[in-house]
């Protein structure tokens, strides 16, 4: 089955419109049943950035919690603390401004759904620890996650599969901006982890204002995913293509294969 160009179109739009929903829902109390499992992922995340960079500075990771409330905590051990401590957030971003990347650029859209659901049950398999009152909620969360996305790739089409990555890619993208009403107000069952990371690495690290650490991180993630939408989207876009260029095997073409041939 051939892709059209309004089709391929409708998808990018759908997660830019999806992205507006998820901002205003993000940030109002009355919506929050409907965005808890996004909340619980996002932390997932978060929480997996911390491991990640203990693993990767020399450290390791003994666990990390996710609490039905949307807050959670990850336990490591040595590794270098000046990296450690911000991986929340700027692993988050990070990972969100890659797999925004890889969406909208690699041509295997399903094997990259697949690949990233494996790579959360194996990590949740791994990693994840219950809290203090047994509840296994971080493993439930990565390995949800992941036969969802297994699912996604295994049974639903093309443009599903790009709407589910680029929601996910912007939404763990931008963790901090979808925290800045409570990195503002200091209020919120989320904000006891963003208080903490910054506060943490403001008294280990570098002796700043919380506050500063905690926007500079928010103005990293907004960056990272810029960079992500300008180098696999708008740049190429601007680049000049030979006339009736076109993809050999539809199905397999990204998005912006398909916005230059409907420019």
């Amino acid at each position: 089955m051939s892709l059209n160009v309004q089709f391929r179109r409708r998808a990018l739009w759908m997660a830019a419109v999806a992205l507006l929903i998820i901002i205003v829902a993000w940030n109002t109390p009355a919506l929050d049943p409907a965005m808890y499992p996004a909340r619980l992922f996002v932390t997932y995340v978060h929480e997996a950035g911390h491991g990640i960079a203990a693993e990767l500075t020399g450290g390791d990771v003994l666990g990390f919690v996710v609490y039905p409330s949307g807050a959670g905590v990850a336990t490591t051990r040595g590794g270098a603390r000046a990296l450690i401590l911000p991986a929340g957030y700027v692993g988050a971003a990070l990972f969100g401004a890659a797999l925004f990347y890889l969406t909208n650029t690699w041509r295997r859209t399903r094997t990259l759904s697949a690949l990233l659901g494996a790579a959360l049950i194996a990590f949740s398999v791994f990693y994840a620890r219950p809290d203090e009152q047994g509840r296994i909620t971080a493993l439930l969360v990565g390995v949800g996650f992941g036969l969802v996305l297994l699912a996604v790739a295994w049974k639903l089409s093309l443009m599903v599969n790009v709407l589910v990555l680029n929601v996910l890619a912007m939404l763990t993208g931008l963790n901090a901006v979808l925290d800045v009403r409570s990195l503002i107000d200091n209020s919120g069952a989320m904000l006891g982890q963003v208080r903490n990371d910054a506060a943490a690495f403001s008294a280990e690290v570098l002796g700043l204002p919380a506050a500063v650490w905690a926007l500079l991180w928010l103005a990293l993630s907004v960056l990272a995913l810029g960079f992500a939408v300008y180098a696999s989207v708008i740049r190429p876009l601007r680049q000049p293509q030979p006339p009736d260029s076109v993809t050999a095997n539809p199905e397999d073409e990204t998005i912006l294969d398909i916005l230059k041939r409907g420019r």
